[in-house]
C-alpha cells in the first residue's frame, strides 16, 4: 500500500508553497486537486495523472465520503498520492477528517502544512492581523454552514463579539448578513472596520472595505463572490498607512 500526502497549497501563489510541497508534487504518481489551489496547478508536471475533486458550496464533483474512499483506493494502486488542498489542510480544509479516515483504514499518510488564506490574504492587501496597541489576538472562525446542515449559530457569537483583537471569517460571504447581524446583536460596534478580500492571490483579487454597519450593502453593491476572507477589527484601518497613494 502506498502513502497519501495531505499537502497545503497555500493561498494560490505557486511561490508561496513549501519546498516539501513542491517536491511531493513533482514526485507524486497521482495528484488530487481542489478548487482553491489556483496557480499551484502550474507546478504539476505535464503528463502527471491529475484528478479534479474540487467542491463549491452548490456543486460537488465528489462527496467528502467519496473523496475519502478515493484516497484509500488510490493508495492501493500508487506509491505516492498527493491530496493538494488550498491553504492549510488542517484549517477548515477537512484535512483532520481525512487524516482520521486514512488512519482508520490503515493508510500511511503525512501532512504538509500550507499558508492559510486567513493570514495570507490580509497580508497581501496590507492588513496586519496583529498590531501593537490595536490587536494582540486573532480569532479565526468559519461563517459557512456545514454540509450536514450544522448551523453557523453553533458558534458562540456572544463570546466571539466580546473578544478583543482581530476576527477573521473564512467561507463567510454566503452568510455575510447573518454573520454581521450576529456580531452586532452581541455587542460589536457598527463602526467596527471590516474588509472583505475576494479571490486573494489571483488575477481577480480585490478588497472591499466598510464597517459592520454597511458592509453587507457595500459587498452586495460590489457583487462580492466567494472565495473571500473577511477581516473584522481596527487593524483594517492600518492599511491606509501602508498604501502608497499617488501624488495628486
Amino acid at each position: 500500500m502506498g502513502k497519501v500526502y495531505l499537502v497545503g497549497a497555500g493561498p494560490g501563489d505557486p511561490e508561496l508553497i513549501s519546498l516539501k510541497a513542491y517536491r511531493l508534487i513533482q514526485e507524486a504518481d497521482v495528484v488530487l486537486v481542489d478548487n482553491l489551489v489556483f496557480g499551484v496547478k502550474k507546478l504539476i508536471p505535464e503528463g502527471k495523472k491529475v484528478i479534479d475533486i474540487g467542491k463549491t458550496a452548490k456543486e460537488h464533483k465528489l462527496s467528502q465520503d467519496g473523496i475519502n474512499m478515493l484516497m484509500v483506493d488510490l493508495s492501493e494502486q500508487y506509491d505516492k498520492v498527493v491530496r493538494l488542498k488550498g491553504g492549510d489542510p488542517y484549517i477548515f480544509g477537512r484535512g483532520g477528517e481525512e487524516a482520521v479516515f486514512l488512519r482508520e483504514h490503515g493508510v500511511d499518510f503525512d501532512v504538509v502544512p500550507g499558508i492559510t488564506s486567513a493570514v495570507a490574504a490580509p497580508a497581501y492587501f496590507s492588513i496586519p492581523l496583529t498590531y501593537r496597541g490595536i490587536s494582540s489576538a486573532v480569532t479565526v472562525i468559519t461563517g459557512h454552514e456545514m454540509e450536514e446542515k450544522e448551523e453557523i449559530d453553533s458558534i458562540n457569537w456572544e463570546a466571539i463579539a466580546n473578544l478583543t483583537g482581530t476576527l477573521v471569517i473564512l467561507m463567510g460571504v454566503g452568510n455575510l448578513a447573518k454573520n454581521v447581524d450576529n456580531l452586532l446583536k452581541h455587542g460589536l460596534r457598527a463602526e467596527t472596520p471590516v474588509a472583505v478580500i475576494e479571490k486573494g492571490f489571483t488575477e481577480d483579487a480585490r478588497i472591499v472595505v466598510g464597517t459592520l454597519g454597511n458592509i453587507v450593502e457595500v459587498a452586495a453593491k460590489e457583487k462580492v463572490k466567494p472565495p473571500a476572507v473577511i477581516v473584522v477589527g481596527d487593524v483594517v484601518n492600518v492599511r491606509e498607512k501602508l498604501i502608497l497613494h499617488p501624488e495628486k
